[in-house]
């Protein structure tokens, strides 16, 4: 795919090396001179422009890419490279970072965007996913389908621990995806006992999160109407806010 990025600095130039590496074709475009360094990613084309005007944008054969991603540090540049994008030359998808939480509403299909990446959020995500161990850690807010991917990790004292995965709780809105353990992916059929350590990782809606939280930590029966377990069974440089 021929992905363009708006914003060559340290964010535009770690996405660029690592689509480079899946085998993507990758533009960076940039206004600043002093991030033009092309040495930093060889493999990249670069273009010193303002990805906020039509112009720039259709040299640089905006409406040829698959996907664009507007990765500069301020928000507004991002939102106006989104809509751009979108509404004028017709980019398939659209991905923009999010600098300053108060923002995030705006980032909507309304503004051309497709999916928002928060730098707040995910920086929460990461510290959330590293001390959250029996708790539900947000990995992915997925804005447009109201739904989330989380992760728990079994502690030591679960009572799900040495138990078959069949009698982990199933409510109607959360889906289990996957069992990592010791880093391994695994999908949940392959899986006959759970293990403390283990981490389980749930599509789930927005209003199930809190049920599904409880449902885990205590190891116990489902007794909401929303659920369909068996009664019998065991017990998540910031730019100025626009």
């Amino acid at each position: 795919m021929r992905i363009a990025i708006a914003g060559a600095g340290t964010a535009g130039r770690s996405i660029a090396r690592e689509l480079i590496g899946h085998g993507h074709q990758v533009l960076l475009i940039d206004r600043n001179p002093d991030v033009i360094v092309p040495e930093a990613v060889p493999a990249a084309e670069w273009m010193m422009a303002d990805a906020c005007e039509l112009q720039s944008l259709s040299e640089a054969h905006l409406d040829e890419c698959d996907v664009a991603i507007a990765a500069t540090g301020d928000d507004k540049a991002n939102l106006v490279h989104s809509l751009l994008a979108k509404t004028e030359f017709g980019v398939p998808r659209v991905v923009a970072r999010v600098n300053h939480p108060n923002n995030e509403w705006l980032f909507t299909e309304s503004w051309g965007v497709d999916v928002a990446v928060s730098t707040p959020r995910l920086i929460g995500a990461l510290v959330d996913r590293a001390v959250a161990v029996g708790h539900l850690a947000r990995l992915v807010s997925f804005d447009n389908s109201g739904t989330t991917l989380v992760e728990v990790r079994l502690p030591q004292t679960s009572p799900w621990a040495n138990q078959p995965l069949t009698v982990l709780p199933h409510p109607n809105g959360a889906a289990l995806v996957a069992v990592v353990r010791q880093g391994q992916p695994s999908p949940p059929d392959q899986i006959d006992l759970l293990q403390a350590g283990d981490d389980l990782v749930y599509l789930v809606t927005l209003d199930m999160e809190e049920t599904l939280a409880g449902l885990l930590a205590e190891g116990g029966q489902v007794k909401t109407a929303q659920t369909e377990t068996d009664p019998e069974d065991p017990a998540d440089q910031a730019a100025p806010a626009v």
